[in-house]
């Protein structure tokens, strides 16, 4: 899970060169997250966030292949011991190999639509809430800009949680040779929403938030942290002070490192949520929820069995906030000067 709104939270000076105005080129790196937010951005706050959305949308579709594989790792074997069943996936580039050849170059974009949908709605609503937090001066508390963006997180997972159930059916479906987990058959992203809301109503669109909410919640916590702390260590480095480029992305690797070893258990979780049946009066066929959901896990597969999938989350985690970042920074500078 990576935000355009870290930028936010973490420096209002352009990442990757040149300032977008007077302002933010006399704007400073804070200390730590601990430390009070600087001021708001000049840009029209519901312009700032439709770029925010805008960017993590245009940073998916580059690292979607990477969120097909991890889905299939994160099925796979599912509440089986190790051994007791046919390994499909064994790695990041083997498993992208894998559904290229068997599902097309097409398959390594599935739930793409569904992706871009979560995408926009989630940071949508995580850079309002957060920046509203900034009007109302709870950033400039120390502590503020890491609360605010935990909370902001878990909002905005609650309301773009029904576009991720489908994004999961979807990135889940494949043929029978290399299926995991169960197959839901939908016949495209408006087909999964009629679908699921007709067999189990409004809430079956929900079904499986509460995985998503601590999911964010903890990633966003996790991301603001690190990425502010390594951004401004590489910062102040030789070897890193004076390319921007290079200090945002090992800030970003540093931080999906990170990110990646609290966040995987939670994702897996989620995506378990997410992704499991329903029996005829809509409750879930294999857990009752997120803690029936971790014991079983753990119980079958073992602890590392909550970090299936771990590669690509990492892998997908610093392009994705490097990319997301880039994106929203160019639109931000344009949209001042346009100012």
């Amino acid at each position: 899970m990576t935000s355009a709104q870290l930028l936010n939270s973490t420096t209002k000076e352009s990442v990757f060169g040149g300032e977008p105005s007077h302002r933010m080129a006399s704007a400073t790196v804070p200390q730590s997250v601990f430390s009070p937010s600087p001021t708001t951005p000049a840009v029209w706050p519901p312009l700032d966030f439709a770029l925010g959305a805008l960017a993590c949308c245009a940073a998916c579709v580059f690292t979607n292949p990477l969120e097909v594989v991890k889905t299939r790792l994160q099925l796979q074997g599912e509440l089986r011991a190790r051994g007791s069943y046919p390994v499909h996936y064994r790695g990041v580039l083997q498993a992208l190999w894998v559904v290229g050849r068997t599902d097309g170059l097409r398959g390594l974009q599935k739930g793409l639509s569904a992706g871009l949908i979560y995408q926009g709605a989630m940071n949508g609503v995580r850079l309002g809430f957060y920046s509203y937090c900034e009007s109302l001066g709870v950033t400039r508390f120390h502590g503020g800009s890491l609360l605010s963006g935990a909370g902001a997180g878990a909002l905005g997972a609650f309301f773009a949680s029904p576009a991720y159930l489908v994004k999961t059916h979807l990135q889940s479906q494949t043929v029978n040779t290399i299926a995991v987990g169960h197959q839901h058959n939908h016949l495209g992203v408006s087909d999964a929403f009629v679908t699921i809301y007709r067999r189990e109503g409004l809430i079956g669109l929900w079904r499986g938030v509460n995985g998503a909410v601590p999911r964010v919640m903890v990633g966003s916590a996790a991301q603001l942290a690190t990425f502010t702390s390594a951004k401004e260590w590489v910062s102040h480095t030789q070897w890193g002070n004076s390319n921007r480029w290079l200090t945002a992305l090992i800030a970003a690797a540093i931080s999906g490192v990170a990110v990646a070893i609290t966040m995987t258990p939670f994702d897996v979780i989620s995506t378990r949520l997410y992704n499991q049946p329903v029996d005829e009066f809509h409750r879930g066929r294999l857990y009752q929820g997120f803690s029936d959901c971790m014991l079983k896990v753990c119980e079958a597969e073992g602890l590392l069995g909550l970090y299936k999938g771990m590669g690509p989350v990492f892998l997908r985690l610093a392009p994705h906030t490097v990319l997301s970042m880039l994106f929203w920074d160019l639109m931000r500078q344009h949209a001042v000067k346009d100012n």
